[in-house]
């Protein structure tokens, strides 16, 4: 849902946002207890529907205004709240994350004795208490008193419990019936933390005046709370980061106008690349594993045991980075990650749960926008309009002739009608990959698309198990994997001279074609039985010698799916001829209908002599 008439700015709601989702939670709980009966578009009928919120999708400030708790200060963390190890420096006074991620070590990992590269003379024997359920959540609300921001007294209630925990509402998505069961139900925002933890790397890897976290005061900060002499001057050896910078910008030392996407891309391809020939092999392969952390985290695959892998390893790669940089560096989006693998268990896959399709979304109807005096007023009546004409058009037949059909992204439509004669293969639609262009293609593409047909296509299925099964009898000792290659190799010459033969031998010689007999549709020109009937009554037609005449003003016809087609006159007389070997054929006392003879009807299984 997007409350598109809501601009940031000083009139922001903020965490009285709850006040315009109230109609929004109204018509959610009469979806889940009441239902509608809403029209499905592919199916052409009604049904009776009814639906459930999964979760919200938003930033880190908007995680707070949805969830009712703070994600400021040193109690930021939604998933740690009050479990969390956050300190405020002593000379900056900034909120500092650092040596927060060992509890979620193994006890007997050796990190967890170390009381050198983390806070000295600390070991940590706690654990993670894991995320609190749904149940204890709204157990803890109820005891504190936390009132709904549409109450009376709420604002002045929440003010004074909340200087004593995180908590700054009671959300008003409890009043779901079923939100309580839910995990996750607020998302955190892979596309922002990837971000943040990335512009921190890199701004204090390459130095960036202003924006780096390796500063003399932050050196300072980091011998009053860890023994790391060899760190008193700086973070990497002299002249590496002055290089980087070169490489970045030769004047001004900083890379401009990097988006989230350009940060995602740099973050998981270039940076590690880019870093390899300029820091010390210890610094590098941090920074690189937390960079394949988010690879790996944002694949569009994802499997249960990748992401307990990850969850095991994101504790180390953060302690790794607590032993290479100052604590000034670590602030609550650098502790974020430590979460993530464990919502990617739960959740699923991010790309159906970050940023992206909102922020495109959001870019889509800001360019909705005519009035700049009345910006929220452009934009709710582009959105409405969209909307009216998108519904119109569900009664034309082929959609709004005024609207240009434009599929969206990773979406596939199938026609509504279907030709029942097109091979399986070609049935469903497929479009083009970038420009628009023509050229010829290579030998070696010619047959790869070729071999390609023939091994997806059900229709020659039967043919390749009588090639499969020819071969394993010819060789004996192929194992599967060379019967896959030989298959590859082989088959499409083989089906080619097979199919050929078979056309040959029902075609006779010249225009002299085999005689039918009349058994019905089981029997062919070719005398093989239509594989289609899948009867047990074996329907072979008895093999005949008998020819015809085909009258000259009659020809074959080709139809591209199913090979040849013979066409016949049902008025002209069929005679007996004489035939290869010298006997005389009777005449068929019935008049033939005109019958078609695909490639699919022939029985691989039969061979004729």
């Amino acid at each position: 849902m997007f409350l598109t008439v809501l601009v940031p700015g000083p009139t922001n709601p903020k965490g009285k946002i709850d006040v315009f989702l109230q109609p929004l939670i109204a018509e959610l709980k009469s979806l889940w207890g009441v239902g509608v009966q809403t029209y499905d578009i592919s199916k052409r009928k009604n049904f009776h529907m009814r639906a459930a919120l999964m979760w919200t999708i938003n930033d880190f400030p908007a995680y707070s205004m949805m969830f009712g708790w703070s994600t400021t200060g040193m109690l930021a963390c939604p998933h740690c709240m009050e479990d969390s190890d956050a300190f405020r420096l002593i000379k900056s006074g900034k909120q500092s994350w650092f040596d927060n991620h060992r509890k979620f070590l193994p006890m007997n990992h050796p990190y967890r004795h170390n009381t050198k590269d983390f806070i000295k003379n600390r070991k940590v024997t706690k654990q993670f208490l894991g995320v609190r359920s749904g149940d204890a959540i709204l157990q803890d609300l109820n005891n504190r008193g936390l009132r709904k921001v549409i109450d009376v007294d709420a604002e002045v209630v929440n003010a004074a419990i909340s200087k004593t925990c995180g908590w700054n509402k009671r959300s008003i998505f409890w009043d779901l019936p079923y939100w309580r069961e839910h995990l996750p139900r607020h998302n955190l925002d892979v596309m922002h933390i990837e971000k943040n933890v990335f512009d921190n790397i890199f701004n204090t890897v390459f130095n960036i005046p202003g924006k780096t976290k390796d500063t003399y005061k932050s050196r300072d900060e980091l011998n009053k709370y860890c023994r790391r002499p060899q760190f008193a001057q700086n973070l990497v050896t002299n002249g590496y980061a002055s290089n980087l910078g070169r490489c970045v910008d030769a004047n001004k030392l900083k890379m401009f106008g990097m988006k989230s996407h350009d940060c995602h891309v740099f973050m998981q391809r270039l940076l590690p690349i880019s870093l390899r020939e300029f820091l010390p092999n210890r610094i590098w392969e941090s920074i690189t594993e937390i960079s394949l952390f988010f690879k790996q985290l944002t694949s569009s695959s994802l499997t249960d045991e990748e992401l307990r892998n990850l969850d095991e390893q994101i504790p180390v790669i953060l302690c790794n980075l607590e032993k290479i940089f100052p604590p000034s560096f670590f602030d609550s989006m650098e502790h974020l990650p430590v979460h993530l693998a464990y919502e990617a268990r739960i959740a699923g896959p991010i790309h159906y749960r970050w940023m992206y399709p909102p922020e495109r979304y959001l870019r889509k109807i800001k360019h909705k926008i005519m009035n700049k005096a009345q910006v929220d007023g452009s934009i709710s009546i582009g959105y409405i309009m969209d909307e009216a004409a998108k519904f119109a058009s569900f009664y034309f037949k082929e959609g709004d002739p005024t609207l240009p059909l434009k599929e969206k992204r990773n979406e596939v439509y199938l026609d509504d009608i279907v030709d029942d004669d097109m091979f399986e293969i070609f049935k469903p639609p497929g479009k083009a990959i970038g420009a628009e262009g023509k050229r010829y293609l290579a030998d070696n593409e010619y047959t790869a698309a070729h071999l390609y047909v023939l091994m997806n296509c059900p229709e020659v299925q039967p043919f390749i198990d009588v090639f499969v099964t020819e071969k394993r009898k010819q060789f004996p000792n192929l194992n599967d994997e060379a019967v896959n290659v030989v298959t590859e190799q082989e088959f499409p010459s083989w089906f080619e001279k097979y199919v050929h033969n078979h056309m040959a031998r029902g075609r006779g010689r010249g225009s002299k074609l085999p005689g039918r007999t009349s058994s019905g549709r089981g029997s062919k020109a070719s005398g093989m039985p239509n594989p289609s009937r899948g009867s047990g009554v074996d329907e072979t037609p008895q093999q005949t010698e008998e020819v015809v005449n085909v009258p000259q003003q009659q020809h074959q016809q080709t139809d591209p799916h199913h090979g040849p087609e013979i066409v016949m006159n049902d008025q002209e007389t069929w005679e007996g001829e004489e035939g290869e070997d010298g006997d005389v054929g009777e005449s068929s006392s019935e008049h033939p209908t005109d019958e078609t003879l695909p490639i699919a009807q022939f029985d691989p299984t039969i061979d004729n002599p």
